[in-house]
């Protein structure tokens, strides 16, 4: 809920606290932004650049989360934010699209607050009802986060984009990234069938060199294993990515049809975590 998370917001035009009044976040210097009628709130500071998911797109990732494929990425993602064993939890997933993994990582911490940020309008309507204490805000990872310094203690980045500054100005100086990385194996079959976006084969090298400087690893764990999947949930899987953007629904249609049924896929990710590293002078 909105309420339970506004000690984590941050004004985006003035960084200042914000309080709900007559269905409003407000500021002190006068900044308003309405809650929408679905519960989220857009504290977008101006127009983004970025193309968030579409609606058919949030929407096939749900008939797909929902179907259970993803458990044990989502169980991966809760058991690493356990790990972290921090007192006074509060939860911030960025590119949070449906909030499944966030929903999760709340179960597993019963006593936790959650803020899911992402751009895309429909995925914000998918968040705010995703769980009873997470709130669903619309922001642009790449510019500042409307998040109050140093507030939260997890930080989630699952197949979405990392603003390595940003997350270490949010995190408490006890706090956690984790974030989940498709590898190269990552659904293969379908992607050489189907000319799906390819993983770069080197992703993992280049998410450590992007938070080299903000974050140490201090943990990684590889999670692989087969689904089997009908064509309808081949379809949403495709559809949910950005490979959607492709392939058009009837050479989708094709290219599925020549696969078996159940056709299997292998699911294979790597779930890390990081913590924030601060200089000499800055831990001083």
């Amino acid at each position: 809920m909105l309420a339970d998370a506004l000690p984590l917001l941050a004004c985006p035009h003035c960084g200042g606290h914000l309080d709900e009044a007559d269905g409003a976040l407000l500021c002190g210097s006068g900044h308003s932004f309405d809650i929408a009628r679905q519960g989220y709130v857009s504290l977008l500071a101006g127009a983004s650049k970025i193309t968030g998911d579409s609606a058919e797109m949030i929407a096939a990732r749900a008939e797909f989360l929902d179907a259970g494929h993803f458990d044990g990425l989502r169980a991966a993602v809760a058991d690493a934010s356990v790990a972290a064993g921090v007192d006074a939890p509060a939860v911030l997933e960025v590119g949070a699209g449906t909030g499944h993994y966030l929903a999760t990582v709340l179960d597993a911490l019963p006593d936790a607050v959650g803020v899911g940020v992402d751009v895309s309008k429909p995925a914000a309507r998918r968040l705010a009802r995703s769980h009873p204490r997470a709130a669903a805000i619309v922001a642009d990872v790449w510019t500042q986060l409307p998040v109050r310094d140093g507030s939260v203690s997890h930080a989630l980045s699952i197949f979405a984009p990392r603003n390595a500054g940003e997350l270490h100005r949010v995190l408490r100086s006890d706090g956690e990234l984790v974030v989940l990385t498709p590898t190269d194996r990552h659904l293969r079959e379908l992607v050489s069938h189907l000319s799906m976006v390819r993983v770069d084969e080197n992703k993992t090298e280049r998410l450590g060199a992007a938070l080299a400087g903000h974050f140490d690893r201090i943990d990684r764990v590889a999670v692989e294993y087969p689904m089997a999947l009908s064509h309808a949930e081949a379809r949403h899987l495709v559809g949910m990515g950005p490979s959607a953007r492709h392939l058009g629904p009837r050479a989708l249609a094709d290219a599925l049809a020549e696969l078996p049924e159940p056709v299997t896929v292998t699911a294979s990710v790597t779930v890390s975590r990081y913590r924030p590293r601060y200089s000499s002078t800055a831990a001083s």
